[in-house]
């Protein structure tokens, strides 16, 4: 692990309040610039604050990943990009899990006006409580959502998304110094609020979400199985992905073209590329990604870090040949 990333676990893993946002973009440009590099902080939709490297809208392929980190929860984040039924019904299953307290606090609440009712007829208790137990139990739902998304930050965040920031940094410091005008890099914010950074971004420059190969790393340091899941207009550099990424000894490199769900920033372009390391289980085969948005993320293998910087160098070589190529032609 280089020197840069060493830092980013010890000082800047946890990058939720602004403060530690701000101390993170201000870190990482100091740093960046004695490799080369030169970062610019833009602005987007609800207080987003997206870092670039490089040009975006010259670029032959832009790499990226969300530097923000989620708020620690008693369930992973359980998902199985190319199992989208049981996907589904983990998500279904997850939020009435998280909603049992609050019907639970319903139902007492209905129980207590019963019992009222009962014993003093006349009374205005029942009257109270029924108008009281649906504005309870909304509340209860709203603040529930709001927990998930504003609540204290996991302060484990070694896949989620440590590991697609560091992949970035990684990528910067071996680039060739022939290549570095032809990609770019964007650090993205709020992917956790609802990919608010990427979309406000794709909104804001929409020749790069139109036109523009974009690699996003998100969750690429917990498993085996290196899954590249491809929007529709990306489908066309298949080949050549699988060329840049080819499976190891190690690792198996899955390029998707159809048939997957990876819910991550590349879904706000048109040719964006979800990349994320998964675990294949032995009950029904199934590959998936856990732990994330708990505590038990602390999952780091350097080698997938390795293994995508190196394929990352590949493609950009051979964007570049066949960008010549077509030039020369």
């Amino acid at each position: 692990m280089n020197s840069i990333n060493k830092e980013i676990f010890k000082k800047h893993e946890v990058r939720k309040t602004k403060k530690q946002k701000y101390a993170f973009r201000r870190f990482l440009s100091d740093r960046l610039e004695t490799l080369g590099y030169k970062a610019r902080v833009e602005k987007g939709a609800f207080g987003s604050k997206n870092l670039i490297v490089g040009d975006p809208e010259g670029a032959q392929v832009i790499f990226t990943a969300h530097y923000d980190t989620c708020p620690v929860l008693p369930f992973p984040n359980f998902i199985t990009p190319k199992s989208i039924p049981i996907y589904i019904l983990y998500q279904l299953i997850l939020t009435a899990l998280i909603l049992i307290p609050t019907i639970l606090l319903g139902i007492l609440m209905i129980f207590i006006g019963a019992i009222a009712t009962l014993s003093a007829p006349d009374s205005a208790v029942p009257e109270i409580v029924s108008r009281l137990v649906p504005i309870v139990i909304n509340l209860g739902f709203i603040g529930t959502l709001v927990l998930m998304m504003f609540g204290p930050a996991n302060k484990h965040t070694a896949n989620d998304n440590t590991s697609g920031v560091t992949t970035l940094v990684d990528i910067m410091e071996n680039m060739p110094t022939e290549y570095r005008d032809k990609v770019a890099f964007i650090f993205f914010d709020n992917e956790e609020l609802g990919l608010i950074g990427s979309s406000s971004y794709a909104k804001a420059h929409p020749s790069v979400m139109r036109e523009k190969l974009l690699i996003n790393f998100d969750c690429v340091s917990d498993g085996d199985n290196m899954l590249f899941a491809l929007r529709p207009g990306a489908r066309e550099y298949s080949e050549l992905l699988k060329s840049a990424y080819p499976s190891t000894d190690t690792i198996c490199a899955d390029v998707c073209k159809e048939g997957v769900f990876y819910p991550s920033d590349q879904h706000a372009f048109k040719r964006g590329v979800g990349v994320a390391a998964l675990n294949r289980s032995s009950f029904l085969n199934v590959l998936y990604l856990s732990r994330i948005h708990t505590r038990r993320d602390t999952v780091y293998k350097e080698e997938n870090i390795s293994y995508l910087t190196a394929g990352s160098l590949r493609l950009v070589a051979k964007l570049c040949a066949k960008g010549t190529d077509e030039v020369s032609s």
